[in-house]
């Protein structure tokens, strides 16, 4: 089966929030879907970063997003990983304060995960510095995960259904 890197923000949007804002809510049901529907037809595989950042802030928050990575692996950690990132913020790619963001895709390119699930779309799933990570990556010999949200995995399989 693909394997899915799952990050902190596809964590954090299965907690429903009812006073969240209209996109949120919408983002949330999306989230929900895919882990019902979806999730069973891939390897989940996530990482310490997600574990550390999800354990961060309100701690009933905290233990129920720590409560869906509970059965998920955690990917081996490597120097590989810190010098694909580190790479990615001095081609200033990305901020200097989007570290982790930097760490979770080179994570996901060192382990060879076919993709990498998250709702980032500033500084992950934005489609106008893909193209720069993809040519770091490729400079380091690796394979580019397909970078996408709960919504466009879930628009791909239907449109796969469909024909």
């Amino acid at each position: 089966m693909p394997t899915v890197y799952i990050e902190t923000s596809i964590v954090s949007f299965l907690r429903e929030n009812p006073k969240a804002e209209p996109d949120s809510v919408l983002r949330q049901q999306m989230t929900r879907a895919w882990w019902d529907f979806h999730r069973h037809r891939y390897d989940l595989v996530t990482a310490q970063y997600v574990v550390d950042e999800a354990n961060n802030g309100n701690a009933k928050y905290a233990a129920e997003r720590l409560g869906h990575l509970a059965q998920i692996p955690l990917l081996p950690l490597s120097v590989d990983i810190d010098r694909v990132a580190t790479e990615i913020l001095s081609r200033a790619i990305l901020p200097a304060d989007a570290l982790l963001d930097a760490l979770h895709i080179a994570c996901a390119a060192v382990n060879r995960v076919d993709y990498l699930l998250t709702w980032n779309c500033t500084h992950i799933a934005n489609p106008m510095i893909l193209p720069r990570v993809f040519r770091t990556l490729d400079d380091f010999g690796l394979p580019f995960p397909v970078i996408c949200t709960p919504k466009d995995m879930m628009d791909t399989f239907e449109n796969e259904t469909d024909n």
